[in-house]
């Protein structure tokens, strides 16, 4: 028999290849974990639901929202929908190309292209959304009412996306 795999009685499909440890193509960052609750007429049932980034710090960024049984399985599962949504950005020199202001919800998202050299100037969600997606020398600013980190990298996504492409 093959190395990591089982007899027919139990375990591996032995239709399936091994798969070996790679290099991870992009970075992870857990922004928000919850457990929610959905009361039913025994009681309560718990649920977690996790909130992950995923960037390879080139251009390419994604967010993932899902639920699960566990921390585990909701972390798994919101990695695997930030890659299914994943944006790709026109990057200038570590930065983005103009100025740009996008809005999810209640939240508020403006972005300034600032020269090489200059840093990150942003806080909370943005900041890790704009260092995932590679973007050093910028100035992103919450102008909205609302603190809650889903909707705030959520709407730095959609200003992300609004990004016109030069030729």
């Amino acid at each position: 028999m093959e190395e990591g795999r089982k007899n027919r009685r139990g375990g591996r499909d032995s239709r399936r290849p091994i798969r070996e440890n790679r290099v991870q193509e992009f970075q992870e960052q857990v922004i928000d974990l919850r457990r929610v609750t959905r009361v039913m007429s025994g009681g309560k049932r718990f649920r977690f639901r996790a909130t992950v980034l995923l960037g390879n710090g080139k251009g390419k960024v994604g967010v993932g929202v899902a639920k699960g049984l566990d921390v585990e399985s909701s972390i798994a599962k919101a990695k695997a929908k930030a890659k299914r949504n994943m944006i790709e950005i026109k990057l200038n020199e570590g930065s983005i190309l103009h100025e740009v202001e996008a809005k999810f919800s209640a939240a508020r998202v403006l972005i300034k292209p600032a020269p090489a050299g200059h840093g990150l100037m942003a806080g909370g969600s943005p900041r890790l959304v704009l260092k995932l997606a590679g973007i050093q020398n910028v100035t992103a600013k919450c102008l909205g009412s609302t603190s809650n980190k889903l909707t705030n990298a959520l709407a730095t996504i959609e200003a992300l996306k609004s990004l016109r492409v030069s030729k």
